[in-house]
């Protein structure tokens, strides 16, 4: 029964370790703009009896009861709105409700929620993360330019781009039919099946940007947490190696 212990403490690590993982990833966006969290995820795990096989072949009235341990799902991710900070930046537009900002470097199309934006030398809208590669699609789904010699740029609560009251595009906010198969890329980018999206139903909010939707107080207790118990899943595995030792031992003097 004790390596049956162990196991179950080196589960709770495994466990423990995935949810540190994620809130580090968390705790270090928390000041990226449209952010949106992972969520830890776990499973209770069957014994093998029982995930293996069916009713009719356990094999033990007591220990096929018992629980196979914990084990990681797949983390999901938090689409809770963010806060809406007001910037006064003419390039600024935050989201509010559902939907993304669609960008492309030239090759590959992603989706964000930062609409924090920039114009580069060319006077192309871009994501302002000081790259300049990922280029704002408009509704026709190519890049967003302007004139650069031509004067200031802004962008309206009905995601108009103009420039000196002239309109110029019209930013493209689009869904996936799942959000759930979404899958992060880094750089606060989504990577997305082209064929599932479709037109979102969110609204814009001009000079504004929306604040990651994860809380840092939260997420640092939450880290500690996590930490403490995989503490105490490893002394668990050391006391429970300890008393294998000894049981061990005191059977080899009877012998």
């Amino acid at each position: 029964m004790s390596s049956y212990g162990v196991w179950l403490s080196a589960a709770g690590m495994k466990v423990c370790e995935h949810r540190q993982t994620l809130h580090a990833n968390n705790l270090a966006n928390a000041q990226s703009t449209g952010f949106k969290s992972d969520l830890a995820e776990f499973r209770q795990r069957p014994v093998e009896s029982r995930e293996r096989g069916s009713a009719s072949q356990l094999r033990h009235p007591v220990l096929d009861q018992l629980s196979g341990g914990v084990n990681v799902r797949p983390s999901h991710y938090d689409f809770t709105q963010g806060s809406i900070e007001n910037t006064g930046r003419p390039l600024d537009v935050a989201i509010r409700g559902d939907g993304f900002f669609t960008v492309s470097d030239g090759q590959n199309k992603r989706l964000t929620r930062d609409g924090e934006f920039a114009l580069n030398t060319a006077g192309e809208l871009v994501l302002g993360d000081g790259s300049g590669n990922w280029r704002v699609l408009d509704q026709g789904g190519t890049p967003v330019r302007v004139d650069p010699s031509a004067g200031s740029v802004s962008i309206g609560s009905s995601g108009l781009v103009q420039q000196k009251n002239q309109s110029v595009a019209q930013l493209r906010l689009m869904t996936p039919a799942d959000p759930q198969k979404l899958r992060k890329v880094g750089a606060n980018l989504f990577e997305h099946p082209q064929e599932h999206l479709q037109p979102a139903a969110g609204t814009l909010v001009a000079g504004a940007r929306e604040e990651s939707n994860y809380n840092a107080m939260t997420g640092l207790t939450a880290m500690i947490e996590a930490s403490r118990a995989y503490q105490m899943n490893a002394t668990l595995i050391q006391l429970q190696d300890s008393a294998t030792g000894q049981a061990v031992s005191m059977l080899g003097r009877v012998a």
